[in-house]
C-alpha cells in the first residue's frame, strides 16, 4: 500500500478491509468518516482469504506508523521500492493522476502487478504511457469504487423499465480534477462505451461537464469543491420512467472494488475492461481540456 496524499485516506480504510484493525488506533485516523463506517460492519465480515496488505509507504513517513498500527501492517518501509522483492502486487492509493506514471514507474519496470487509484491519468502524454504500458503486457487496473456502488447495481443490470435514456445527471463534490471520476463510473457502466463529445462550462471549482453518448442520451456531470450534500446523487431520464439514486455504502463499493482487483490478480480478468478505463479517463481530460478553452467542444476520440 503506497503513498498518501492530503484529502485521501484509503491507505486506512483499504488495508482494514484486507486486515481488519485495531479499533482504539483507528479512532486517530484523521478521517472521520473511516472508523463511522468500518465501525458498522461485523469484524468477521473484513480480510480477503489469500490476501493480506504486508507493507505501507506514505508520503509524509509520519502517516505511515499510524497507518501500520491502525490496519494491522507489520512492515513500514522507508522508499516504495523498498517493496519490490517482497509483495505480489502494488496498490498506488494516491488519488492525483499527474502523479501516477512516475509513482508506477519503478513498479512497471519490476513486473509488478498494479492497482491505480481514481484516476489513472488527468493529462494525455500520462494516458499514452499507461496505454503502451499496457499493450506491452503490463498487467495494470484503475478505477473508481463507484462502478461497484449497490446503490447503482439494479441500472448496471437493466434500464428497460426506463425506456431509451434520454439524459442523466450525477453530482459530486471536490474537484473534477480528483472526483469527477467517481461521478463518471455511477454512470458509465449504465450507459456503457460509446461517449462522443465534453463541453465543460464550469470553472476549476465549479466543474459542470456535459456529455453526448452514441445512443442520443444527455449526461451532466457537475463537480462542486464545497458541495458535500451532493456527492453521488443521480438522477436517470427515459422515455417511459425516471430513477433516483444516491450512494450510502462506502464499504461494500471499497470491497468489491479490493475483491475485483484480486480477482484480476488471480484471473487476469477485471468488471471493467482497460479500454473502457481509457475512454473514463479521455473524458476527465476532455473536461479539463473543454475548460480550459473557455467551454469549447472536445472529441473525446480526438484524445490520447
Amino acid at each position: 500500500m503506497l503513498g498518501m496524499v492530503e484529502g485521501n485516506g484509503h491507505p486506512y480504510s483499504w488495508s482494514a478491509i484486507f486486515n481488519g484493525y485495531d479499533a482504539e488506533a483507528m479512532k486517530a485516523c484523521p478521517y472521520a468518516t473511516i472508523p463511522d463506517y468500518l465501525g458498522k460492519q461485523p469484524k468477521e465480515t473484513l480480510g480477503v482469504a489469500g490476501a493480506k496488505v504486508t507493507h505501507i509507504w506514505t508520503d509524509n513517513p509520519a502517516d505511515a506508523s499510524k497507518v501500520a498500527k491502525a490496519s494491522l501492517i507489520p512492515n513500514v518501509v522507508d522508499r516504495p521500492e523498498d517493496v519490490i522483492g517482497q509483495v505480489d502486487a502494488v496498490i498506488i492509493a494516491t488519488d492525483i493522476g499527474s502523479e501516477h506514471v512516475e509513482r508506477c514507474r519503478p513498479f512497471v519496470d519490476a513486473g509488478l502487478p498494479l492497482f491505480v487509484d481514481k484516476p489513472m491519468v488527468d493529462n494525455e502524454d500520462d494516458l499514452r504511457t499507461f496505454r503502451r504500458w499496457h499493450a506491452e503486457g503490463h498487467p495494470i487496473m484503475s478505477s473508481s469504487c463507484m462502478a461497484y456502488a449497490k446503490e447503482f447495481l439494479p441500472y448496471r443490470e437493466s434500464t428497460y423499465d426506463l425506456g431509451a435514456i434520454r439524459y442523466a445527471t450525477v453530482t459530486t463534490m471536490k474537484s473534477w480534477e480528483r472526483y469527477g471520476i467517481h461521478a463518471l463510473s455511477a454512470i458509465y457502466p449504465i450507459l456503457g462505451p460509446g461517449f462522443e463529445v465534453a463541453r465543460n462550462t464550469g470553472a476549476s471549482e465549479r466543474a459542470v461537464v456535459h456529455f453526448t453518448h452514441r445512443n442520443g442520451a444527455e449526461v451532466v456531470v457537475t463537480a462542486i469543491d464545497d458541495m458535500y450534500g451532493g456527492f453521488m446523487k443521480s438522477m436517470i431520464c427515459g422515455t417511459k420512467d425516471s430513477a433516483f439514486v444516491s450512494f450510502h455504502d462506502t464499504y461494500y463499493a471499497f470491497r468489491a472494488q479490493l475483491l475485483d482487483f484480486v480477482k484480476y490478480l488471480r484471473t487476469g480478468q477485471a468488471t471493467t475492461r482497460f479500454a473502457e478505463t481509457v475512454e473514463l479517463m479521455q473524458m476527465i481530460i476532455g473536461g479539463i481540456k473543454s475548460r480550459e478553452n473557455g467551454g469549447s467542444p472536445v472529441r473525446l476520440a480526438d484524445i490520447g
